[in-house]
């Protein structure tokens, strides 16, 4: 019975090549994309067909490194969605994610949170991802986001 879960593991482990730096950003991006939905939180795919449609442009003036844009989670009493960015500098091995409002001008909109970490804590030497340790991660963030700011005194 233990073998056929390790098996199944085995199967379902996330693996990248470490050496290729693309694969590595999309396979965090892809995951943060996971987390994020499994969260609530509902994707908002126009920006991502405009994007398709008009090309890199739109990319651009919206948000330049933006893996995706939501709307807000249901019954939330907050207006706006979600807007999450990821940076993988070229030759690098910092990570750094960013969640902020997808209206920054709102008065709902929260304070932008971020972190920067190497991806060497999420990989195995094989590169596995190893999905508990990166999800405790973006989940940190996206309740940091979430929580209320302290009001001052």
């Amino acid at each position: 019975m233990q073998e056929k879960k390790a098996e199944t593991a085995t199967k379902n482990a996330k693996k990248v090549n470490l050496l290729d730096h693309n694969s590595l950003k999309h396979m965090l991006d892809e995951s943060v994309s996971e987390i994020v939905t499994s969260r609530g939180y509902v994707e908002d795919v126009r920006m991502s067909n405009v994007k398709l449609f008009l090309g890199t442009l739109i990319s651009y003036t919206k948000e330049k490194n933006a893996i995706m844009f939501t709307y807000p989670p249901a019954g939330s009493v907050t207006s706006t969605g979600l807007v999450v960015s990821s940076k993988l500098p070229r030759f690098s091995d910092l990570y750094t994610l960013n969640i902020g409002s997808a209206d920054p001008k709102s008065i709902s909109a929260g304070k932008p949170v971020e972190f920067t970490k190497s991806v060497t804590q999420w990989f195995t030497k094989d590169g596995v991802l190893v999905e508990g340790l990166f999800w405790k991660d973006v989940e940190t963030l996206i309740d940091d986001y979430a929580a209320e700011p302290k009001k001052k005194k």
